[in-house]
């Protein structure tokens, strides 16, 4: 039941179990595999999610409140529109090369190029593929509106979170990655210290460790996808920011860079980043820019 809407099919008014005093907890399927005996089926998935919830160093999928579902919601479905956009930005790029005709990569040069290979009579193109590429370019600026439609909701929600706002003051983090964190986050205290919530996000190394010997390679890229790719898109401009700045952050940028390359730096603010909008849901604090490098 946790997780959703708050009426069923029929119309009837769901009450959450937490609401009736039950200590009601979610726990990943990875988690409860482990426990399963034997052959896939609903006694034995039963059996193994008794034996994983009752294991002390368990961990539990936080419980999301109603309001912090209607974010994430807003997000997975922008988020959807997004990926519909560049699918159909590419799929259009890919069959205009088959009239030899040459669009460059990004979205504007399509939305600029488009129109006017439309309005070109001395092209290669049809008559019939004329009304296709048209029927494109249609859909592109239909889905343009409604990832800017969705856009401004998500700007509105964030306009009235004091907490949303005081996260977007960490730089590397807007209004959208402010926003999702605290869909996914919420008051931070299912996580016990801000080195679980970079873990859970997939930014700290695997580990290949063994006798005694430690090992560690790339990240581990575990947890939700959707906010390690905000963290670490936002992470890269500050990263390139930082190139012509002299503070305590922007040095200790520049020296990763140098002693490593710019996607390890990225990646190192990203978790920091995640670090500090921890501390401040937990602390309800406001963000202080850092004093000396490394910090």
């Amino acid at each position: 039941m946790i997780g959703a809407t708050p009426y069923s099919a029929d119309g009837a008014k769901l009450i959450r179990p937490t609401v009736l005093g039950h200590d009601a907890r979610l726990i990943s399927p990875q988690f409860v595999k482990p426990y399963v005996k034997g052959n896939k089926n609903d006694a034995n998935d039963a059996e193994a999610i008794c034996e994983a919830v009752g294991r002390p160093n368990m961990r539990f999928v936080p419980v999301k409140s109603i309001e912090q579902q209607d974010i994430q919601m807003l997000h997975r479905v922008r988020s959807g529109l997004v990926k519909e956009r560049t699918a159909l930005a590419n799929r259009t790029r890919g069959l205009l090369g088959e009239y030899v005709l040459v669009v460059g990569l990004g979205l504007a040069q399509l939305r600029r190029r488009l129109p006017e290979l439309l309005e070109d009579a001395g092209n290669n193109l049809t008559v019939a593929a004329r009304q296709l590429f048209s029927d494109l370019y249609d859909r592109l600026v239909e889905l343009d509106q409604q990832v800017s439609v969705y856009g401004d909701k998500i700007q509105v929600l964030h306009r009235s979170s004091p907490v949303s706002q005081a996260l977007a003051t960490v730089p590397g983090l807007g209004p959208i990655t402010a926003t999702a964190l605290l869909a996914s986050l919420g008051d931070g205290k299912a996580f016990a210290s801000a080195r679980q919530v970079a873990a859970w996000l997939g930014l700290v190394p695997r580990q290949d460790s063994s006798g005694g010997k430690a090992k560690l390679l790339g990240i581990s890229k575990r947890g939700d996808v959707y906010l390690r790719t905000l963290l670490i898109h936002g992470a890269r401009a500050v990263a390139k920011a930082a190139a012509k700045k002299d503070d305590a952050q922007s040095r200790w940028i520049n020296d990763l860079v140098k002693r490593r390359n710019a996607n390890i730096a990225a990646v190192a603010v990203a978790n920091k980043n995640a670090r500090i909008a921890w501390a401040l849901l937990t602390r309800a604090e406001s963000y202080r820019a850092h004093v000396r490098a490394g910090v």
